[in-house]
């Protein structure tokens, strides 16, 4: 299982190293993002949702304004590998550094895009703080600083993201498609993914 899992991880980054990291995340200033706005909570799949590709994920919004949302899926882990070979797959031929790290599924929308979602102990360039303890960086910066043995002590990468149009969120809520949730740091990087989704359904006030 776990060779078939290494296997699957140097396939994704031939994927990953077609296309790097995003420009910037757009979302409103703090000030002016109005309090319906989800940005760093997180959305749990209710038991009857209806579209499969969601069905018992969770997903923390990064962006939520009036023209839509952006969410990477929490509990979804696309393969393993070595950390030395994920930064060479992005570009990074130098790393110091290595260990085993996981790569996870953030969507189905521009999967071979990255994304770092990673503790605040790290800022770059191109880093933004989405909620407590919890920042997101979209550039090369926090590679470069991983391949010198630096960069986020929790770390966590994605490949693609969920998104959503205007009112296009808020019509999945209203049809309960979804239950919220504060996020936290414990559960974002939480090593064990499989349980994810049961415990963020208790921050969602709801037992199963």
């Amino acid at each position: 299982m776990r060779a078939r899992a290494f296997r699957c991880f140097g396939w994704l980054l031939i994927v990953a190293a077609a296309t790097i990291l995003p420009a910037a995340i757009k979302q409103p200033a703090d000030a002016a993002r109005p309090a319906a706005y989800l940005v760093g909570q997180v959305l749990v799949a209710s038991p009857g949702m209806g579209d499969p590709r969601f069905a018992g994920t969770v997903v923390y919004l990064v962006a939520h304004d009036q023209d839509g949302a952006m969410g990477l899926v929490l509990n979804r882990s696309l393969g393993e590998g070595s950390l030395k070979a994920l930064l060479k797959g992005f570009g990074v031929d130098d790393a110091k550094t290595d260990g085993i790290v996981r790569l996870q599924y953030g969507g189905p929308v521009e999967p071979t895009r990255g994304f770092v979602l990673h503790s605040v102990d790290y800022s770059g360039r191109n880093t933004r703080v989405i909620g407590d303890g919890i920042a997101l960086s979209t550039g090369f910066d926090v590679l470069k600083a991983l391949a010198g043995g630096g960069g986020p002590e929790q770390r966590r990468f994605y490949l693609g993201y969920a998104g959503w149009g205007p009112g296009q969120l808020e019509g999945e809520l209203a049809r309960d498609d979804w239950m919220t949730a504060p996020a936290d740091p414990t559960l974002i990087f939480d090593d064990d993914i499989d349980n994810v989704w049961k415990k963020a359904t208790k921050g969602a006030g709801r037992t199963l």
